[in-house]
Order: C-alpha cells, then sequence, then structure tokens
C-alpha cells in the first residue's frame, strides 16, 4: 500500500512523538503539583461541585464518575510515567496494538483532567495537546512506516494554528495592521519572560519588522504547509524559528513547543537519515486511519467555517472531546498593565501604622527588582489567571474570594502555589488587594536603580478582609 505509508518521514515522527510525550509528560506534572489547591476536593473550585452540575456528555471526565484528590494525583502521576516510558521508547518496543493503547490511555487521561479544570484549564493549548494526542494515537510505532493521511492531518492542525492566529490578529486590534502591537504587547502580555523587558526596549522600527514578519509567518507561510516538498519542509522550518522566537520571549505555557512538535509532520527526514524497512501495515490498522481521517475531516467543518467568519472566535472547543478546535490569540493587545498585589497583616487593628506585607508569586510581576522568570513550557495556572482579573475583576468572580480565604486560614496546598509566603508562623489577621499600574524601567532607570520594573498604585481592589470565626473571610465593620 504505497499511498498509505510515508517511510521517508520516520525520523521526523520519531523525533514529534517523544517530543509530544514530553509535553504530555510536564501537562501531567503540572496538573499533579498544583490540583489540590485549585480543583481538589477543598479546592478554590472544587471539581465535585462542578460535576454535580455538568453531565457527562457536556463534559465527558474519568471523574464524573468518582473523584478524590488520591484518584486524581494518581492518575496524574500514572499519566507522567507512562508520558516518560514513551519518552524512553517503550511504545515502540511493543506491537502496534499496544502502542496506541499507550498513546490512547495518555490522550483519554488527559481529557479527563481537562474536562473537570474548569477556568484553569481553559486555555487553547491544552485543546491543542489533546487533538495533538489524539492524532498520535493512529501515527503507528516502528513496526510499520508513518501513515500519509496522519501526517496531513497534523500538517492541517498547525495550519490552523497559524493561520487562525494570523486572521484573529488581522482582523482584531488595529494596532496590528498598523505594525505597532509589539510596542506594548512584551510589557503587556500574561507572563513576561527574562528575556521580554530586553524585546520591549528594541528599537520600534524592529517592532514594525516583528509584526510584519509575523503576519508573514502566519497568514502566508501556513499554506507552504500544504505544497510538495521541499516547500513544505521550508515552511515547517518558518514556523519552527518564529516560535522560538517566541519561546525567548515570553511565557506561553507549552503552546509555542507544540506546535514546533506539530510541524515535524511536515520536515521530511530522508536527507538526514536513510528511512529502515517497515513491514506492511495491518488491514484493521489502514481501515481504523482511514476512519479517523474521515472523522476529522467531517469535525474540521465548524474550525473552517470559524476562521473564515467575520466572528471568528479563539480557542474554541466544538466538540466535548476536544478532537478538533480552533486557535488564536491576542486579537486585542493591552495598552497598560495592570497587576494585583495582595498583602497581609498580622496586626488585630487596622491603623494608619499598619505594616501590611506582600505575597510574592512564582511568575507573574510583583517585587520591581525581580528579573521576570522562565517558566514555560510549565504552566503556572493561579498566575495566570490573576493577569485575567487584573484586566477585570469578573474574570475572578468565582475564585478570588475563596483564595483570600485559603490565604487568611494558612491553607498549604494554596502557599504551595507561591513563591514566598511573609507569615510563615502564623496566618494573617487581614489580607487585602490592590491594583498597580506596573510598567518596564527604561534603560537609564534599570542602570540607576536595578529595577526591572516601576509600578503606580491605581486604586484598592479588595478591602481588608479577616478571617471569620467559623470559615471563610469577612470585610471588617
Amino acid at each position: 500500500m504505497d499511498w498509505f505509508a510515508a517511510p521517508d518521514y520516520w525520523l521526523s515522527r520519531l523525533v514529534l512523538q517523544r517530543a509530544l510525550a514530553g509535553v504530555y509528560l510536564i501537562a501531567f506534572t503540572s496538573a499533579a503539583l498544583q490540583f489540590r489547591a485549585l480543583i481538589g476536593e477543598r479546592g478554590l473550585t472544587p471539581v465535585p461541585q462542578f460535576v454535580r452540575r455538568v453531565p457527562f456528555r457536556a463534559s465527558p471526565s474519568l471523574f464524573q464518575w468518582r473523584f478524590s484528590d488520591r484518584l486524581f494525583a494518581v492518575c496524574c502521576w500514572a499519566g507522567a510515567a507512562l508520558a516518560a516510558a514513551v519518552i524512553a521508547g517503550a511504545a515502540d518496543a511493543v506491537p502496534l496494538w499496544a502502542a496506541m493503547l499507550m498513546w490512547a490511555v495518555l490522550w483519554l487521561a488527559y481529557l479527563s483532567i481537562v474536562n473537570v479544570g474548569q477556568v484553569w484549564y481553559s486555555f487553547g493549548w491544552e485543546s491543542l495537546l489533546l487533538e495533538t494526542g489524539f492524532l498520535a494515537i493512529f501515527l503507528g510505532n516502528e513496526t510499520t512506516a508513518p501513515p500519509v493521511l496522519v501526517l496531513w492531518l497534523l500538517r492541517w492542525l498547525v495550519f490552523r494554528v497559524e493561520f487562525g492566529a494570523g486572521l484573529i490578529k488581522w482582523r482584531g486590534d488595529r494596532c496590528w495592521r498598523e505594525l505597532t502591537c509589539l510596542d506594548y504587547h512584551h510589557e503587556t502580555q500574561p507572563m513576561p519572560g527574562p528575556l521580554s523587558w530586553f524585546f520591549h526596549r528594541l528599537p520600534k522600527r524592529l517592532h514594525r519588522v516583528e509584526v510584519a514578519a509575523n503576519h508573514v509567518a502566519q497568514l502566508v507561510v501556513p499554506f507552504g504547509l500544504l505544497l510538495p516538498q521541499p516547500v513544505a519542509t521550508i515552511a515547517a522550518g518558518i514556523v519552527i524559528v518564529t516560535q522560538l522566537w517566541l519561546v525567548m520571549s515570553g511565557n506561553f505555557s507549552w503552546l509555542n513547543w507544540l506546535t514546533i512538535v506539530i510541524a515535524l509532520a511536515a520536515v521530511d527526514s530522508s536527507a538526514v537519515a536513510q528511512a529502515p524497512s517497515f513491514g506492511a501495515a495491518p488491514l484493521w490498522y489502514v481501515v481504523l486511519v482511514c476512519a479517523v481521517t474521515a472523522l476529522v475531516l467531517v469535525l474540521s467543518y465548524w474550525p473552517a467555517r470559524n476562521m473564515i467568519s467575520r466572528g471568528q472566535q479563539m480557542n474554541a472547543s466544538f466538540n466535548s472531546l476536544h478532537l478538533v478546535n480552533t486557535y488564536g490569540a491576542f486579537g486585542s493587545v493591552t495598552r497598560l498593565r495592570h497587576e494585583i498585589v495582595i498583602e497581609g497583616t498580622a496586626d488585630d487593628q487596622l491603623t494608619g501604622e499598619t505594616v501590611w506585607r506582600e505575597y510574592e508569586f512564582r511568575g507573574k510581576p510583583g517585587d520591581v527588582r525581580r528579573m521576570p522568570r522562565q517558566f514555560a513550557p510549565y504552566h503556572l495556572r493561579l498566575d495566570w489567571q490573576m493577569w485575567f482579573a487584573a484586566l477585570s475583576p469578573g474574570y475572578a468572580s468565582g475564585w478570588f474570594e475563596g483564595f483570600i480565604a485559603r490565604l487568611l486560614e494558612g491553607d498549604r496546598d494554596t502557599l504551595r502555589l507561591l513563591r514566598h509566603n511573609p507569615f510563615p508562623d502564623a496566618p494573617p489577621t487581614h489580607v487585602r488587594a490592590l491594583l498597580y499600574r506596573y510598567r518596564f524601567t527604561t534603560w537609564q532607570e534599570r542602570r540607576e536603580t536595578g529595577d526591572w520594573w516601576h509600578r503606580t498604585l491605581v486604586r484598592e481592589f479588595l478591602p481588608p478582609v479577616r478571617a471569620e470565626a467559623g470559615h471563610g473571610s469577612e470585610h471588617p465593620s
């Protein structure tokens, strides 16, 4: 079946599969280390409450039947262990059906997490990992040549990721058309990285070049992925370079890395290494791959229609299994950066002399002297939601007060999500939240003060609250 097999892509498949397993490893580890405070039994948005109001068909998950913190932790760590085994080559050391089962277990386990993750898992890269992971089930292993149809489905996926992102920008904020969005973006993005200050301080002419190059990379280059070789490989190379540029300039979880991984499906590796001899693909496998291809093509109608629609949505799933989705980011770019700074005090009575001490988050800006850190591809879920909360209190309506209550309780699981707890011995008596305007310092300010940020108080975000005698928190009278 020459039409079915693409042996020249064996090395690209090998790297793609191992790298994808690496992303799975990070995703499961991230879930294991953060879930108790966020969606655990005593979390800010507990899974048990969620599954009581959301039916299985709307959000299919293994945890719809039973949930406990222990069971969730077992699922996360088992997924991480299986992903590590795949990285080590376990899926290539077993029969084809067993390898497919391994990938199916990874997909099902992570789907079960995402579908009960609520606001903490509402990001496009969650759906992207699930869509890629579903296709990976049918990529085969070293017993058979890479199937042409699945490689084309992966090309179609990276096309939608890139072209959808390009369209949402061109249709959205006018600064993308005026080539000025990067005058703001590096400073106002959700979580700047260690090089973001330097990117922001590049000459504005270079920012114009960056934006123009981004339009070419996302609106023109993706079509090259669908053309014959060597054009497809060149297009994939441009996608990879563009994504590495984004990796250097910010923290976007595993979005950029996973896009690089998917782009490998368009790379012809025959010039690098000679393909080994593969046996004929089993008939059941050929039939299954053809059926999945037909399914994906049918489901692609909705994201394709979304891309050409004037009301294009960003990061939307059109089915509860996240099989075929639509992607895109930063259709609008904020011009000013606001940050919520949370403070506590041990004083029983508040006066003008009260000393307030700040809580520090791991990734989001706080201490003006602290250089932004690199966390991607690891995903700091609380830090990201704090960025949204600073944009509008409505984004925090379902969890922020609970977060404050956990700080007043001195909840250990919640405090583990933070970089610094200023009250290590006993919880504070009061906690408040202030909204600050943050901006990167200038070159001169940086030399004179050593600060990376300059901040100005805007207003009170949440007035001081204290713990109730029984549970939760209350505003002082």
